[in-house]
């Protein structure tokens, strides 16, 4: 065995061939220069900025969506130290996942294979093992790779064979509690497709279509799901005092939900629950027949066919670990709301603290799906979708302390990026409100046996 080193020359063209970039920018900015000019060369460049200027300014959501993460990892990988060879070699050092070879003490340093960065508060470091190393050694170093890196909390999954991702998350974009916006005064104002919940980590409103979806909400105790019911509420507030949304709701618990009985259509705690989830599903069977008769194939939300909305505080109460009675009758039915109530007029928002198949085994029925706090890595990808922790959404990673509340992860309608969003908190005040301009004339009905 050889006690020679590998020239250097042989480790610069290794460099520029796993990063051809670099070398073929400024071989074609050359090129361009010796055969058309530098006030040509520099006439094409400075219409490409200003083409990308126009584009950060006149539609920021297709930018955001698509060059703002590119332009973040290139920042993050060559224009800071953090991935640049020397500083990365001694943070690997310092975290002892170098190895020496025997022979000539050379240092092997895991190498990077690329950086992604979906959000502005996270990036995703792919890296090469060193033959002998183990992810678990990486995970077992998480504490000390954070500080090196000088991050909040860094994760690590597994990729393939030899490849890990290293999931860093820089800051908190959240740190003061959203205050919900005022309830509005008529229910023409309100607008179904665009329900305000909160705030994005970009610093944008955070809304979500309710008509014609089914969302789930996952979150360990504590993490603020019925902050997103709340605000969901609020904005219905109007639609249900003018008869156009009715609400059937299942408190298992009893305990939070329990302000909204005199203004819903259904509602029921320990005993009752299954009628109310079959009564609902007997209201979507009317409502198909109803839209057969009158040869329409679409849902129309009026004061003859209001929108239909069913709330299940704990739903795991209900399809997973209840007694044998309540989960049989509720699966017999929920299935069934899921997979056609959207076509009928009808929404689910169903909230639980623990996302497996065993507990609620239609969890892909559901169309939006919300990740809060969880205990379990693999809580992430069962609601999220697969690979989303390793994109990012580091929701078992969220501190269990009350100021994080409401704060999780959604996936982005037309692309696979989770985001970081934090829902608006609505205290004892903000439920009265809701309460009293709902109130009437649901309750008239409730208390008139209708429906």
């Amino acid at each position: 065995m050889s006690k020679r080193t590998q020239g250097w020359e042989w480790r610069v063209a290794g460099w520029a061939a796993r990063h051809p970039g670099f070398v073929a920018v400024p071989a074609a900015l050359t090129a361009s220069v010796v055969e058309a000019g530098p006030v040509a060369t520099g006439g094409v460049v400075a219409g490409a900025v200003a083409a990308g200027v126009a584009w950060y300014r006149g539609h920021p959501e297709s930018w955001d969506r698509l060059a703002a993460p590119r332009l973040r990892a290139l920042r993050r990988r060559w224009l800071s130290r953090t991935y640049l060879g020397p500083w990365w070699s001694r943070v690997m050092e310092a975290c002892n996942l170098v190895t020496v070879h025997r022979v000539t003490g050379a240092i092997s340093v895991p190498r990077i294979i690329r950086v992604r960065s979906h959000s502005p508060s996270t990036e995703t470091v792919y890296v090469r093992l060193l033959l002998g190393q183990t992810p678990k050694q990486w995970e077992e170093a998480a504490e000390a790779l954070a500080v090196a890196l000088r991050a909040e909390r860094v994760g690590v999954e597994r990729v393939r064979p030899q490849v890990i991702a290293l999931v860093v998350q820089r800051s908190e974009p959240f740190t003061e509690v959203i205050v919900p916006p005022e309830i509005p005064a008529d229910s023409e104002v309100v607008d179904l497709s665009r329900v305000y919940l909160g705030e994005t980590e970009h610093g944008t409103d955070w809304c979500a279509p309710l008509i014609g979806q089914h969302w789930l909400i996952a979150g360990a105790t504590g993490s603020g799901k019925n902050s997103i019911v709340w605000m969901v509420l609020r904005a219905c507030a109007p639609l249900v005092r003018d008869g156009l949304v009715r609400l059937h709701v299942v408190n298992p618990k009893g305990t939070e939900l329990n302000a909204l009985r005199p203004v819903c259509y259904r509602y029921a705690e320990s005993d009752g629950i299954v009628e109310v989830i079959q009564g609902f599903w007997e209201t979507m069977q009317a409502r198909k027949r109803v839209l057969a008769e009158q040869g329409r194939r679409t849902f129309v939300m009026s004061r003859e066919t209001p929108l239909d909305l069913l709330v299940v505080d704990e739903l795991g109460a209900v399809t997973g670990y209840g007694d044998r009675s309540l989960t049989r009758g509720a699966q017999a039915a929920l299935p069934l709301i899921l997979s056609q109530a959207r076509a009928l007029g009808g929404s689910v928002i169903g909230a639980l603290q623990e996302p497996t198949k065993d507990v609620i085994p239609q969890r892909d029925l559901f169309s939006l799906r919300v990740c809060l706090r969880v205990t379990s890595a693999a809580h992430v990808d069962m609601v999220l979708g697969e690979d989303m922790r390793r994109r990012g959404a580091l929701a078992d990673e969220i501190p269990n302390v009350p100021e994080s509340a409401g704060i999780g992860f959604v996936v982005r309608e037309r692309s696979r990026t989770p985001v970081r969003v934090r829902a608006a908190y609505c205290d004892d005040s903000d439920v009265a409100e809701l309460v009293r301009v709902a109130g009437w004339p649901v309750s008239e009905l409730a208390r008139t046996g209708q429906g």
